[in-house]
């Protein structure tokens, strides 16, 4: 049997207070294991906070991976509790400063991803993902990550697919879109829908809830199937919840690739697709 239940944790961090937030994200990943979780996916920047006034501010509330705080304490969960993590946290390698999150399991510390879309003033906080999506394959199956506005961008979901992933686990910070209408899903929730039907793979969306500093969060976070329909959530915009669905990233593989139908990875014309970077229309 691979099938597995795959939990998301939609909170409200406190901006500045690591200790606190760390301690949160242990009641998380221990609530998610007693309901049968083996793979709990946790809120982009869960732990500092992601408001930042300045670069200074961001790099004096990040840590070091793998050897920080926080990542020693999820090693440490995840060998209790024999399940992974993917979690949001910003990291400090030096003076270089990043958006990132990191997936841990029972052997301790897998990989980082960086995050490659820098939104708004995170361009002049963070410094940007020159790596590209790694695909980390582990027992439950191949997992890539990206995080929040990463889902904005086709190129995402399609990389890592395309690099074999089975699931994409998205930590996110998702803000309200102007003009969105309350009679269809939010932007993130049909980004991720369309990337998993796109790609056929899931896709977890896990974002925060609260306001932090003037900036309000949607929370609506989601677990898509390889079809690309909801198998948990969206869940409200406002309270605290923990999203549960059974996935099965092994067992799957070939019903995922061997659509009669439509096959839109394996369908691809790269020899059409333009290649060269884009331009800004003239006006």
């Amino acid at each position: 049997m691979t099938a597995f239940l795959l939990a998301g944790a939609q909170f409200d961090p406190v901006f500045g207070e690591p200790e606190s937030n760390r301690a949160t994200t242990e009641d998380w990943i221990r609530r998610a294991a007693r309901a049968g979780a083996r793979l709990v996916v946790l809120p982009e920047a869960c732990v500092s906070g992601y408001v930042f006034d300045d670069r200074a501010e961001a790099l004096r509330y990040a840590e070091e991976v793998p050897d920080g705080p926080s990542v020693t304490l999820w090693s440490a969960l995840c060998r209790e509790l024999d399940l992974y993590v993917v979690a949001g946290i910003v990291e400090r390698r030096g003076e270089q400063v990043f958006n990132a999150a990191v997936l841990v399991g029972p052997e301790g510390w897998l990989g980082t991803f960086h995050k490659a879309h820098l939104w708004n003033d995170e361009k002049e906080l963070f410094d940007p993902n020159t790596e590209g999506f790694p695909v980390v394959e582990t027992e439950l199956g191949r997992i890539g990550i990206g995080i929040c506005y990463d889902a904005w961008f086709p190129e995402t979901f399609r990389t890592a697919a395309l690099a074999g992933a089975d699931l994409l686990a998205l930590p996110a910070n998702w803000v309200p879109v102007p003009g969105q209408p309350e009679t269809v899903p939010t932007m993130a929730a049909m980004l991720c829908m369309t990337g998993a039907h796109s790609n056929h793979f899931y896709v977890a969306g896990i974002s925060r809830t609260g306001i932090e500093r003037g900036q309000p969060f949607i929370g609506r976070s989601l677990i898509v199937g390889p079809d690309g329909w909801p198998l948990a959530g969206p869940v409200s915009g406002e309270s605290e919840e923990l999203l549960l669905a059974e996935v099965d990233l092994v067992g799957t593989r070939e019903q995922r690739w061997g659509n009669p139908f439509n096959q839109p990875v394996l369908d691809r014309r790269p020899d059409l697709y333009r290649s060269d970077p884009a331009q800004k229309p003239a006006d």
